[in-house]
This record gives structure tokens, sequence and C-alpha cells, in this order.
């Protein structure tokens, strides 16, 4: 039995209309001129499907999307495409993120017609890290495609409807894709070129690295705007929270391509109550670069300060009233869960949801 059965509101591949790529929510939003807002879900180091419902569940009704994030820093977990399996079956948006460290062209384009036959949606290209970055740096990286040649591939298949061997495919892919940006790392100059390559390989949307220098990010987004890239690219500028100042120190020293001001550091270390501070200086980012034009949305990553996503966003106002997409049972689960409440084990959601179907 299908659990839309007792679920409201379960993703359904929506009515495809002019000009969308894909049936998604995430696509809708940006072509709407709403301003989106992403996440990030860090995937368990478990098999457990409620590791991942659980994490989810706090971002129900703030985000538009959920990047499933693949193997970031080249350390293994639970994989971004069994957690997009997760979140579509519950009724989530996920971004899928594909990183070409771990996976030749032939898996690769095997994962991109299983994510969209599952519903998904949405991709992110990145070429991912090298595996000397994470906690097995003997294991032997592929990088059969990059960042690049992975947009076109995704695009080759949803557009020409066939394999890069050229062999056709039975049904395209309806999928909005996207790529990593960053405009804090040198060749500063070359950043905006970067985004018209990866715009001109595919790339219909993109995720910035996190923005701790508002003036760097506007300075780079004139240049995306004089090259009217933010015509043909919706630009999501990447913003969280630091939870202390020595936090902030570590990674500006520890982590490539996150620049962080001296001035964050010293109103870190000034403030009474630091993660408090650090959340509060998210929002200030996020109130000054909403108001540059070209920026689309923001993507919100906050590594284990996920409880803090749904604060961010609704101090920062940026939603202006608009309710993202979240959650509902149905009556008959409501009904179980009043029931189950009242026994001396109450059954878990999943439990409820299981009986229902069964």
């Amino acid at each position: 039995m299908n659990i839309d059965r007792f679920l409201n509101e379960v993703e359904r591949p929506l009515a495809p209309l002019p000009g969308h790529s894909s049936r998604g929510r995430l696509e809708r939003v940006l072509r709407r001129g709403e301003f989106a807002v992403t996440t990030e879900l860090n995937p368990p180091d478990s098999a457990n499907p409620d590791d991942v419902y659980d994490r989810a569940a706090i971002f129900e009704g703030w985000v538009d999307g959920i990047n499933a994030v693949d193997a970031s820093g080249a350390n293994c977990h639970m994989s971004s495409v069994g957690i997009c399996a997760l979140l579509t079956r519950m009724g989530y948006a996920p971004i899928l993120q594909i990183a070409c460290r771990d996976k030749n062209r032939i898996a690769i384009q095997g994962d991109i017609l299983g994510a969209a036959a599952m519903g998904v949606a949405n991709i992110l290209c990145l070429t991912g890290d090298g595996v000397q970055a994470g906690d097995q740096p003997g294991a032997k990286p592929v990088f059969d495609l990059d960042c690049m040649s992975l947009l076109n591939t995704a695009r080759t298949m949803r557009d020409d409807g066939k394999f890069l061997s050229g062999r056709k495919l039975t049904t395209s892919p309806e999928v909005f894709l996207g790529a990593a940006i960053n405009p804090f790392a040198p060749p500063y100059d070359f950043r905006p070129l970067r985004l018209k390559k990866k715009i001109e390989a595919g790339a219909q949307f993109v995720q910035s690295q996190y923005c701790f220098d508002v003036p760097m990010f506007a300075e780079y987004m004139k240049r995306v705007r004089d090259m009217g890239l933010n015509e043909q690219c919706f630009i999501l500028c990447g913003v969280g929270p630091l939870a202390s100042a020595k936090t902030a120190r570590w990674i500006r020293s520890n982590v490539p391509g996150i620049h962080i001001p001296d001035a964050i550091i010293e109103r870190l270390e000034g403030a009474e109550d630091q993660k408090k501070e650090g959340k509060q200086i998210c929002i200030d980012i996020i109130n000054e670069v909403k108001e540059i034009e070209g920026v689309s949305g923001i993507h919100v990553m906050a590594y284990r300060q996920e409880e803090y996503v749904a604060e961010i966003v609704a101090e920062s106002g940026v939603l202006k009233g608009r309710k993202p997409w979240h959650r509902e049972l149905a009556p008959d689960a409501e009904r179980l869960i009043d029931r189950h409440e009242s026994v001396d084990e109450p059954l878990s959601p999943q439990q409820i949801v299981d009986e229902v179907v069964n």
C-alpha cells in the first residue's frame, strides 16, 4: 500500500510547466522569483532510517530543499542516494549531491536515473575533495569526471535523452542542475568566469561556500551582474553559524576555501555567549546578502547546529511569511497517535506509519 494513504501533501510529480526542467518544488520557488532557502543534512554513520528522518524533521516548514551530502571531506557516511531514497519516501525535496571522486561515469549515470525514478528533482554536481582529506587516504580515487563534465553528462541525459555512449534512454531524467561556487578563494578575478563555465556546462542554480565577508561577496555579485550571469542562473549564498571564536580560527586555518575576516572573530571573542553571537552574525549576514541584486536565496549550512536553522530562517525574515513544505499526518495516523499516547510504550512515528500501511 502506498505511503500517500497516511501522509498528506506527500511529494508527487507536479504537472510539467513551460520553461521548467524538473517537477520539483525548488525550481518552482526560484522561477516564481521567491527567495529560496536550502540546507544540508549531514549524513549519519548508521543504517537506521530514523537517523535520517530525525535530522530532516527539524527543517520541515523552513526550507525548500535539503542537500543529501555525498561523503564530504572524503569521509564515508550513508550514501547520498540512500538519503534521497528515504527523504523522497517521506515527501521531502532532496538535492542529490554527486561527487566525482568515488564513481566512474557508468555508476554516476546509473545513479542519476535511479534518483530521478525515486522523485529526486535536483542534482548538485561536485568534483569532490581528494581522498587524502578524509580518514581513509588509502582509498583509490576515481575522478573519471569533474564538475563540468558531470553537469554536461546530466544535461545530455536530460535534454538529449541519451547516455554518454550515445545509447538512447527510454525516459529522460527530469532534473534541475546545480553546482557549487566559491567567491572567496583566489584567484578572485577568475571566479565569475568559473561560474560562466559552469552555466555553459549546464548549471541552473549554484550554492556558494560560506559567506562571512559580505563586501567581498557583493563585489563578486557586481561582476556577475556585469556579465549577465545572474539572469542565466539562480545564485544561493552560503551562510552558517559559527559556534565560537576558537572554532572560527580553526576553520580558517584548516579548511581550504573558507574565508573568515578578523572582524568576525573579534566580534565572537567579545560576546558573552559566543554560540548565540555566532547565530546572530549569520542572521545579520543573511539580512545583508538578501538585499544584493542577483541573489536568489540562501544555503544554510549549520554543521552540528542544525537546531538553529529554523531560528535563523525565522529571525532573518527571508521567507516573508511564505511557508515551505512540511509533512502532515493524515487523520487515520492522528487517531493512532492519540491512541498510542496512552499506553506505556508508545509507538514511534515510523511504527504508526507501518501500522496504517499494513
